[in-house]
């Protein structure tokens, strides 16, 4: 409880929630369907992998650059951070990826917003199959994390957020045939508050 006094902690829940809201603002704009036809699953994919790496450059060396319940879950779990922490953490992260996606709405014409990127499941996938996707895309992207950030690794070369971001683009490279790729609860649950449409919802929060 101490954390709440401190100036800092403050500075790194308004940063979660600053790097969630352009996140999700930039990841669900470019999935919405500007042009007829199926999507075009690489624009997407790359989108949401350089917002990834662009923002946890940006914001993480104020709060982690988590910008995903999951990950913070995640750091819950290995006791990095605490359950206090955590809490503000998904709060944030959830009222920015709704502020993200009501800005998108106010500026996209009517006949553009459809659904506004909802992760649906696609055809043919049930709910199993779509719950097991939604785990092993985050699982990936968790275990990316924790690799790419621990300090006990000698030689460290590279940037770490630009292998987040790639572990984010490889996701929905392969997620989007199957359920739009969540990996991130925030994400999907934006478009869901502003559309009104839950079904299937809970598979992105278990997955």
């Amino acid at each position: 409880m101490w954390e709440f006094r401190s100036m800092s902690f403050w500075r790194a829940v308004f940063a979660e929630f600053y790097g969630t809201m352009f996140f999700v603002f930039f990841g669900l704009g470019a999935a919405l369907r500007w042009t007829t036809g199926p999507h075009n699953v690489l624009h997407v994919a790359f989108c949401f992998g350089l917002a990834a790496a662009t923002l946890i450059q940006s914001i993480g060396h104020i709060s982690g650059g988590h910008i995903n319940p999951a990950v913070t879950f995640a750091y819950l779990i290995g006791s990095q951070m605490s359950l206090f922490r955590a809490f503000f953490y998904i709060v944030a992260q959830c009222l920015g990826a709704l502020a993200g996606a009501a800005v998108l709405y106010g500026v996209t014409p009517n006949n553009m917003r459809g659904n506004l990127a909802l992760n649906t499941l696609q055809p043919g996938i049930s709910l199993g199959m779509a719950t097991t996707m939604e785990v092993f895309l985050t699982l990936q992207l968790v275990v990316c994390i924790f690799a790419v950030t621990d300090e006990r690794r000698n030689g460290r070369l590279g940037s770490a957020a630009l292998a987040i971001g790639f572990s984010v683009l490889i996701g929905h490279l392969l997620g989007m045939y199957y359920t739009g790729t969540g990996m991130n609860p925030a994400r999907s649950f934006a478009p869901a508050v502003l559309v009104r449409n839950f079904v299937n919802h809970w598979v992105y929060w278990v997955g």
